[in-house]
């Protein structure tokens, strides 16, 4: 250890407690507005889902030629590929009766309307050729009635 030099000081008690007390005013200041931004980024977030959610149920319906859903969804869920209808069964006495392009579906085409992985030619296979939404899975559940309109239950943020 060296012995400081004559004339070379190094910091006062009290410098060091008025640094201490900037940086406590500055922190009193600046956390409860980063917390009231994360908050913020969180609602829009969930408001932005529930708008690509009804992008892509309203994209399905023009694609496919249909004005209303066979069957709405009233159970909230998450799975895009169960969502809004799973069940329209690929039959000529079903529901989900023609491609747009107005082939006929058999009964090996995937069943339903469906935002991920839909299988929306009739080309006698179960490929899912198209996908409304970015992710099988969301955040948030939603539910749609028969006239396309989602509504978000929980936003799972």
């Amino acid at each position: 250890m060296t012995l400081p030099k004559r004339g070379e000081r190094g910091f006062t008690l009290i410098e060091l407690l008025i640094v201490v007390a900037i940086l406590g005013v500055l922190a009193a200041v600046v956390i409860p507005n980063v917390g009231r931004f994360i908050g913020r980024g969180e609602t829009e977030a969930g408001k932005t889902e529930l708008s690509n959610i009804q992008s892509a149920v309203v994209a399905m319906m023009v694609d496919n030629q249909i004005s209303t859903l066979p069957h709405p969804v009233a159970a909230a869920t998450n799975d895009m590929a169960a969502f809004p209808d799973a069940t329209s069964a690929c039959t000529t006495v079903g529901e989900k009766v023609n491609d747009p392009s107005g082939t006929p579906y058999t009964a090996s085409d995937k069943d339903g309307f469906i935002l991920f992985g839909h299988d929306i030619t009739s080309d006698t296979a179960e490929t899912p050729v198209v996908n409304y939404v970015a992710t099988q899975l969301t955040k948030g559940t939603y539910t749609v009635d028969a006239a396309g309109t989602v509504t978000q239950v929980s936003t799972g943020y």
